[in-house]
């Protein structure tokens, strides 16, 4: 634990996840981008452009190049939104509802892959220290200097999951 700073073990950990689901994905000619894509729309209802990018996590550029090869795939539709004319919505084709449940199959497949493998007592400290970092981030406190107890007060707080985790090890 002391060679490697948290962040380092976050990313670490997601690159091995996203090269896991894109080598998943490369078996049917995607990638895990289009598979997340897919996740994220409404199956039927059909689902606003400007909602995507923010749920995903996605800059416009990337979300923009990913919807086009999906439509030149055949996996979505857009239609003009008829609430908004500006905007449009993206619906799930057939075959983007075929590979959709793939894509569900596969992030199913791996959660359970994960829980076979650490016991669920862990995962439940690995998702408490995971949504303690997301609120300090979130909180946008991290780099002010006004905010140096509660991130020692945050810190003790990992550093004791950290230890509960290690114990039960």
């Amino acid at each position: 634990m002391k060679d490697k700073t948290i962040d380092y073990i976050l990313r670490a950990t997601w690159q091995a996840v996203s090269r896991m689901y894109n080598e998943e994905a490369s078996k049917y000619g995607a990638t895990m981008a289009t598979g997340f894509a897919l996740l994220s729309m409404d199956k039927e209802k059909g689902t606003p452009s400007t909602s995507l990018g923010p749920k995903m996590g996605m800059e416009a550029t990337s979300l923009t190049r990913t919807l086009k090869s999906m439509e030149e795939k055949g996996l979505i539709i857009r239609k003009k939104n008829p609430e908004d004319g500006r905007g449009v919505l993206i619906y799930l084709t057939e075959f983007g509802k075929e590979k959709r449940e793939l894509s569900k199959n596969t992030v199913l497949k791996f959660n359970d892959a994960v829980k076979q493998s650490i016991p669920e007592e862990k995962l439940m400290h690995f998702i408490e220290v995971a949504d303690i970092i997301n609120e300090l981030i979130l909180d946008k406190n991290i780099f002010n200097r006004t905010s140096v107890n509660e991130l020692t007060d945050q810190s003790e707080k990992i550093e004791n999951e950290i230890s509960k985790i290690v114990s039960t090890s």
